[in-house]
């Protein structure tokens, strides 16, 4: 256990100390976010297994409180189950998050879609949708970002193949938003 753990600790300093690159596309990010808001539009979040958790994480952080109370940010994580299984049945699971997509974005809304591959379906054709209704796409993307990275207004690419490294890189970035997020609306 000690060996892997310090392995695993080096592997994530590592990894973590590269993020700083990032920071023109997280700076662009946090502005269209509050661009976003100060026209009531919203932010739509979007992911599939572990992405799917960190786009629920990072859709309730700015819509309760991420460290302080603050007014409440529009923020939607597209992941009900009976609306995923319901579009997974009567369109395939490809389209799960286009079509909400489709029906909740509007045009200067925000899609984060999170993908460690950037290569899943659901995640690709959401995109799309996204750009052709006008909203401003953004991807926590990981490896070389995938068919996702060519669809993103905003596209983040941790740098590395192993898919937990990419997975806690992400939480790392979301959470620096909502902490910017406190400081800019409170």
């Amino acid at each position: 256990m000690k060996d892997l753990l310090h392995a695993a600790l080096a592997e994530a300093t590592a990894l973590l100390a590269r993020l700083g690159q990032f920071e023109p596309q997280m700076q662009h990010l946090a502005e269209a976010m509050m661009a976003c808001w100060s026209r009531r539009g919203k932010v739509l979040t979007i992911g599939n297994g572990g992405s799917a958790a960190d786009a629920m994480h990072f859709a309730e952080e700015l819509v309760v409180r991420f460290q302080k109370n603050r007014p409440a940010m529009a923020a939607v994580a597209l992941l009900d189950p009976t609306v995923l299984t319901c579009a997974a049945n009567d369109f395939g699971y490809e389209q799960v998050f286009a079509r909400q997509v489709e029906a909740q974005g509007n045009v200067g809304d925000i899609l984060v879609a999170f993908s460690t591959s950037g290569n899943s379906p659901s995640v690709v054709n959401a995109l799309q949708t996204a750009r052709r209704r006008g909203l401003l796409t953004v991807g926590l993307l990981g490896r070389d970002g995938g068919a996702c990275a060519a669809l993103c207004d905003i596209a983040i690419i941790v740098p590395t193949q192993t898919t937990h490294r990419i997975q806690e890189a992400h939480q790392l970035l979301y959470h620096t938003l909502c902490q910017w997020v406190d400081r800019a609306v409170g």
